[in-house]
């Protein structure tokens, strides 16, 4: 184990004692040198541990007597150990694996998480923020940013929760002008290599369909301009399809925008999985076949992609492990507030039938 799993395992340790009353307020708890023996460490490290606990309202060391479990521990204990975790969708494919992988990790570490969902709704994210904020009971956040293409109006609150010193991580999107850490993919390196793969297969003229009021949408865009450009080839804005959500609910809404970007198109990069499923029973329906007419690429690499009828070529999400890096490095940024929390997962292209080669 590493310095920091020792004294963590002290922290996690003198916690359990008080929330099972083992250790009561007001009561002494046993000495550096009594911790240090029992649990094989050093005495700089068994300080640090109580340090920590100091810090979070827990202990109360008392100069020349010894150390105290706080009058307030249980309120303190609470609010460190509840993690607000806030994604879009519920019943999206991608949400039910990220949030397993953020419980274990929260679990692990004892933990527990407290869950609302926004529905990609800014005025649920209102309450929801707002709620966070009047009860002051959580330790940090794991939120998934709400319509993250366009200008948020619970900019304040973000930063009223960064004034109140509370650890928020993004996950899969982030809002540029907030200084806030995120966990995602590299969206914009994403849609480099599936647009690559069409150029590689022969594909020249290729329309792209895109969330415009996600931010992935806006990095994905520039994904694929970058391939474009870097193979030479033309990029018009006649083939690109901007959709928002209510688009990606109701398809019937663009069919007639994107049917008439299809002359002379070979290849479509599509923004998910979910688009792309979208877009197979729409060109089924006008008689279009896939991949012989027109190749598709999407992201995500979900069940969508593996059960349709036309397999299709796809970026892979990171799904759970985009979870429990969000929940691991959300808690170093408890434990340091110097850590860099952001990170973004680079995946490669599963080819499948659904691009045909045109070389």
């Amino acid at each position: 184990m590493d310095y920091e799993a020792k004294y963590m395992q002290v922290v996690h340790w003198i916690k359990e004692r008080i929330e099972q009353k083992e250790f009561c307020p007001n009561e002494k708890i046993p000495s550096e040198h009594e911790l240090s023996e029992q649990f094989a460490l050093s005495r700089q490290t068994i300080r640090h541990a109580i340090s920590i606990l100091e810090e979070e309202g827990i202990l109360t060391r008392v100069r020349g007597s010894g150390t105290y479990v706080s009058d307030n521990c249980f309120t303190n204990l609470l609010k460190r150990t509840r993690i607000a975790v806030v994604p879009t969708y519920v019943d999206s494919y991608i949400f039910p694996k990220t949030i397993q992988g953020i419980e274990q990790v929260l679990t692990e570490n004892g933990y527990s998480m407290e869950l609302a969902f926004t529905n990609n709704m800014v005025e649920r994210e209102k309450e929801i923020l707002e709620n966070i904020i009047s009860k002051d009971d959580i330790a940090g956040m794991i939120i998934e940013p709400t319509k993250s293409g366009l200008p948020n109006p619970n900019e304040e609150l973000y930063q009223k929760l960064l004034e109140k010193k509370i650890p928020m991580i993004f996950i899969n999107s982030f809002y540029s002008n907030l200084d806030i850490p995120h966990v995602s993919l590299n969206d914009r390196g994403v849609a480099v290599k599936a647009v690559e793969a069409l150029i590689m297969a022969g594909h020249k003229n290729i329309t792209a369909i895109l969330k415009m009021d996600d931010g992935q949408g806006h990095r994905r865009y520039s994904g694929y301009m970058d391939a474009m450009k870097n193979a030479g080839l033309p990029t018009k804005d006649e083939n690109i399809i901007w959709i928002d959500t209510e688009d990606v609910r109701h398809p019937e809404f663009y069919k007639e925008k994107l049917l008439s970007k299809l002359p002379g198109c070979s290849a479509i990069f599509c923004y998910n999985d979910e688009v792309a499923l979208n877009l197979l029973n729409l060109l089924s329906e006008e008689g279009i076949s896939v991949p012989e007419e027109i190749s598709i690429v999407s992201v995500d690499d979900s069940e969508l992609a593996k059960l349709s009828n036309i397999k299709l070529s796809s970026i892979p999400h990171p799904v759970d492990r985009l979870g429990a890096k969000a929940a691991e490095n959300l808690l170093q940024m408890m434990r340091d507030s110097k850590f860099n929390g952001n990170y973004e997962f680079e995946e490669k292209v599963i080819l499948r039938e659904s691009i045909a080669n045109r070389n």
